[in-house]
């Protein structure tokens, strides 16, 4: 007995229409994280045929309006350390052309201010992104006390946009790796 056929998915009485992607991959970019995020969003973005644009924001600094209606970013402590954030962007930008060119596809890197989840959420929203890739945390009780303090990047992104995210995940912990057949 053959099932019968299901009618076509649709919204509010509205069907469904596939359209094909063609923003870009966003990528979230922290100092110091694992080639394995940039690799896993360059092959996506190469298996879409989209260009990636690589994004790391600087949580030490907000977005500030200004009366004329111009934004700009300002350190959140003026009077504190002061980070190198051009010298920060420059390592995060050669580390990545290292790892991006070559490859064939087109990419671009950002630096933003402010609340991560948010600003990546409002750099997807007008690059028009397809997916916004992000990593997961390394290992340690630092990472999980910053986790239970200010939240998961991806978990916030989840909760706040529409986009699909894709959270890649680094290298296991190895009790949690199989172990090898002797």
């Amino acid at each position: 007995m053959t099932e019968p056929e299901k009618p076509a998915p649709s919204t509010g009485g509205v069907p469904y229409a596939l359209r094909k992607i063609s923003g870009p991959v966003l990528m979230g970019v922290v100092p110091g994280q694992p080639l394995a995020v940039a690799h896993r969003a360059a092959e996506l973005a190469y298996s879409l045929g989209v260009k990636l644009v690589c994004a790391y924001v600087d949580v030490t600094t907000y977005l500030a309006e200004e009366p004329d209606g111009t934004v700009e970013a300002r350190p959140i402590d003026p009077d504190g350390v002061d980070d190198d954030i051009e010298g920060i962007s420059a390592s995060i930008a050669g580390h990545l052309r290292e790892a991006l060119d070559g490859t064939g596809i087109g990419w671009s890197f950002v630096t933003l201010a402010g609340d991560p989840a948010r600003a990546l959420g409002r750099l997807a929203e007008t690059t028009d992104a397809s997916v916004i890739v992000v990593g997961t945390r390394e290992r340690g009780l630092g990472a999980r006390l910053e986790e239970l303090l200010v939240g998961s990047v991806a978990v916030h992104l989840t909760h706040r946009q529409h986009r699909p995210v894709l959270v890649v995940p680094l290298a296991p912990h190895p009790r949690h790796q199989p172990k090898a057949d002797h």
